[in-house]
């Protein structure tokens, strides 16, 4: 049965929210031996949070903290085979770690966790095209961009619309998408970038993943915003998954939307998308295991608190 099938039957009828459930794997190992499991962790609008929140805090107290971050990301590591560590944008700004610093210690930090791929945020503008590209030998990582056209920037060539990776056999096609700039940063920042129609623009690289680089997992990671309740047209995430096809994961940013767990929305071939985003601050680390056999896939996910206990 093909993924896309299984997945259309079941996450309609059940959800599975625990970390590595015995009954799920046993269920699994009953059908098909030969299972490939591949494990998403993944953070959004970090905001140059370093540190955790301090105890009095109202909100946060005690939560978040790269050194906690890095902690469970190692511990997921040792326990899990293959992982991918993923980011959807506004990683600058927030803290005065960036405005000393401009970005470094959050790239060197990322690095050090070892993150995968990242997009950009529209704070990753913030001290200009110049400023990020200063920054970048920093990053031992990369970072996609679909729908902004850095062609006649100092990103043109660096930021790049995808990027591929292979994980046991298993191909996964990772790209991005970014938020309107205009009216929301400053046209000297971002300069000559070009921002086209996200929609249009997945379409077409959902295509070529999925049907030229016949990828086995499609991942947005998106800075469009979850939704807009007073904005019902504004391009989201959710209307992204309605309008589009072949996306299977859509990581979000921008709208510092806190789920407990992902959520589905149906794409316009009538499959399911999942859609999950972590709130903000490196609060969250968010988590999806997707397994692959050749008659039987599922998926097991939640959304893991940073904090102290």
């Amino acid at each position: 049965m093909k993924r896309r099938d299984f997945l259309n039957k079941t996450l309609q009828s059940t959800a599975l929210v625990s970390l590595g459930s015995n009954l799920v794997l046993d269920n699994l190992n009953f059908i098909d031996t030969n299972i490939k499991k591949i494990t998403i962790l993944h953070t959004n609008d970090t905001h140059s949070h370093i540190d955790p929140f301090d105890a009095e805090h109202p909100q946060y107290a005690n939560m978040g903290g790269v050194t906690r971050r890095a902690t469970l990301i190692n511990q997921i590591r040792q326990q899990e085979k293959n992982v991918l560590l993923l980011d959807a944008g506004d990683i600058f700004q927030g803290t005065p770690y960036f405005n000393y610093y401009g970005g470094e210690l959050e790239f060197k930090l990322m690095s050090m966790l070892k993150y995968d791929v990242a997009t950009m945020g529209n704070h990753d503008f913030d001290n200009g095209l110049e400023g990020f590209h200063k920054q970048l030998p920093h990053a031992k990582f990369d970072f996609v961009s679909a729908n902004y056209d850095f062609s006649n920037t100092i990103l043109n060539e660096i930021v790049k619309p995808y990027k591929i990776i292979k994980k046991d056999g298993i191909k996964i096609g990772i790209f991005g998408l970014g938020v309107e700039l205009d009216g929301l940063v400053d046209k000297k920042l971002y300069k000559e970038t070009v921002y086209n129609n996200p929609i249009e623009i997945a379409e077409d690289i959902t295509n070529t993943l999925k049907n030229q680089e016949k990828c086995d997992l499609i991942i947005c990671l998106s800075h469009l915003g979850y939704k807009y309740s007073n904005l019902p047209n504004k391009v989201c995430d959710v209307i992204l998954a309605q309008k589009t096809k072949d996306i299977d994961l859509i990581i979000g940013g921008h709208t510092h939307t806190f789920l407990d767990k992902p959520v589905t929305e149906t794409n316009s071939e009538g499959k399911p998308v999942l859609i999950n985003q972590v709130g903000c601050y490196g609060i969250n680390l968010g988590r999806i295991d997707f397994y692959f056999t050749n008659n039987y896939n599922n998926i097991i996910s939640e959304n893991i608190s940073i904090n102290s206990n």
